[in-house]
């Protein structure tokens, strides 16, 4: 299968694609800012040939066309698989989050999944499978954290949005699902609560995504999945 990844060069998008990669047969477009931390997954690879990183600030929203479609083409010209997992959380008190806070959060939780497929429609193979990754703060009912009420907003467009896509694609026959995680140890999540302790690692995490990835899209179309130990 040919799959681009965006948010890969940590936490669980990076094991997300390491697991993917573990199938010699799938090619694999790795997207992120930090060119550093993405060679990595050509080191740890088991089929490092068939992973092809791709170093892009995903926040360029001009340079989609000319540079990152550009450069996708470089591997493969049909997408079989779409996971946007690229995201951002600033924890601060709502009347502390600053209007660049706002954009930056609703910019790479939601814009960027938005244009990223939408750049993508043509070069979507039949049945392909549109994944996007949310958080169990943006599921209506769930619990709710002080200081995350922008980053929950994010994630909870991301999740409508994806029911919007599957039947805004439906007659081209591709599949759009979102999960909805619970928390993971993650280097984002260390950063916004320090020295809190979550009950699922990355490793965990990423081998479910790259599972699901694959094969949920036979099941499930249009569906927000919460992925999560605790209720609600």
């Amino acid at each position: 299968m040919n799959i681009i990844i965006t948010g890969a060069s940590k936490g669980v998008g990076f094991q997300t694609a390491l697991k993917l990669n573990e199938k010699q047969g799938n090619q694999i477009v790795a997207i992120s800012r930090d060119a550093d931390l993405l060679s990595r997954l050509k080191e740890l690879g088991k089929h490092s040939r068939n992973i092809h990183i791709l170093p892009f600030d995903l926040s360029s929203f001009s340079n989609y066309n000319s540079v990152l479609l550009k450069n996708i083409k470089l591997y493969f010209e049909e997408v079989d698989v779409l996971i946007n997992n690229a995201g951002l959380l600033i924890n601060k008190p709502f009347e502390n989050q600053s209007i660049q806070d706002f954009d930056q959060q609703i910019n790479l939780n939601l814009k960027v999944p938005y244009l990223l497929s939408q750049m993508l429609i043509p070069y979507f193979n039949k049945n392909a499978h549109i994944l996007n990754i949310s958080s169990m703060g943006g599921v209506q009912g769930s619990a709710k954290f002080a200081g995350l009420s922008v980053y929950s907003s994010s994630k909870g467009a991301l999740a409508v949005l994806t029911e919007a896509m599957a039947e805004e694609f439906k007659e081209r026959n591709i599949k759009s699902n979102c999960l909805a995680l619970g928390a993971v140890q993650t280097e984002m999540l260390e950063k916004a609560f320090p020295g809190y302790e979550a009950p699922l690692n990355a490793v965990e995490m990423g081998k479910y995504v790259a599972e699901f990835a694959l094969n949920g899209h036979k099941l499930y179309n249009g569906k927000i999945l919460p992925v999560a130990l605790t209720t609600p």
